[in-house]
């Protein structure tokens, strides 16, 4: 046996090992059921629909996905999705230039809480879990407050705009999430996003490399919160009105999207395309769960099925993997 043909079946494992691979099969076999139990799914429309509702989950999961790559944990995504979805649909801004207003209104205040959230971790030397608890439950306080009981109106150029499709085929609010997936492929390249794998993988190692490790915690925890802001955002396109609890249904499944995708909690190991990856899929199982007829009770239990199968499949792919590269 040739070295060549000794690595072959540890390099196909590999691939098979790689969340995004992983998830993606999981999204094509799950779109070929939905597909034949629901007869317009493969319309233009429909497709829109899933892409729609995906939005708000995917651009989010993004946003936890740096801090557990850094080795911490944020909660505070629920207080933040809610206090800006309160905040744009008691506040609406008219118009083209009122929606960039207001997308820069939600990043502002994602990045604000991230900012809140990364100087008590990276600077305040406290727990990652802790402080973002403590930001969740403010975040939602204040979004009580500003509105107490689902209400108000974003504009209707947001809500109509950007759950509409271009050209008919094209859904605008997926342009959203190519953006954010160009800006990760150019972000993970620089520096800080080096520094960022650096820092989950070793700290103590990092920091002897010469990395500022607080300071790229700090700034993960501020791009976290800036993604959090525009799913927030996205969040109220789709939902119109303003709602303080919005977040709150979305929080599990942010980090339920996150481990779908592949990235380990340990740190140091995914990325964000997975784990966007993970948050369409989710939300297709949703659809496929609604199309059978099953019973909405029990959609949390097939969900969370079909989580922990794909994590177990991608962790027995990477025991292979490494036993076939030692015995090559």
């Amino acid at each position: 046996m040739t070295p060549s043909t000794m690595k072959r079946p540890a390099f196909g494992l590999g691939i098979l090992a790689n969340g995004v691979t992983t998830v993606a099969i999981l999204y094509v076999v799950l779109y070929a059921v939905y597909s034949r139990l629901e007869a317009s799914a493969l319309s233009a429309s429909a497709f829109s629909d899933l892409v729609n509702n995906a939005i708000p989950l995917a651009i989010a999961a993004a946003g936890a996905t740096l801090v557990i790559l850094c080795r911490g944990f944020d909660l505070s995504v629920a207080g933040v999705l809610s206090l800006v979805n309160v905040v744009l649909a008691t506040h609406p801004i008219d118009g083209a230039g009122g929606a960039l207003a207001s997308m820069a209104i939600a990043i502002a205040i994602g990045s604000a809480v991230g900012l809140c959230n990364g100087l008590l971790v990276a600077y305040g030397g406290l727990q990652s879990i802790a402080v973002t608890l403590a930001v969740m439950i403010l975040t939602r306080g204040s979004a009580l407050v500003i509105l107490d009981a689902p209400g108000g109106g974003v504009s209707d150029w947001i809500s109509e705009t950007l759950t509409n499709s271009l050209w008919g085929i094209v859904p605008t609010s997926g342009l959203v999430a190519v953006v954010v997936a160009i800006l990760w492929a150019i972000f993970r390249r620089t520096n800080t996003g080096v520094a960022l794998y650096a820092v989950g993988k070793d700290q103590t190692a990092a920091a002897l490399s010469g990395i500022n490790v607080k300071r790229t915690k700090c700034i993960t925890f501020i791009l976290a919160g800036a993604l959090y802001g525009l799913a927030g955002f996205m969040l109220s396109a789709q939902t119109a009105s303003g709602d303080p609890n919005a977040g709150n249904s979305l929080m599990i499944l942010v980090f339920a999207s996150v481990a779908l995708g592949g990235t380990t909690f340990s740190g140091g190991h995914g990325g964000l395309y997975g784990s966007m990856l993970g948050a369409a899929t989710l939300m297709l199982l949703q659809k496929v769960l609604f199309a059978s007829g099953l019973q909405s009770f029990y959609i949390g239990l097939f969900q969370g099925f079909v989580m922990i199968a794909a994590v177990i499949f991608v962790n027995v792919i990477n025991y292979v993997a490494r036993r076939s590269r030692d015995h090559a």
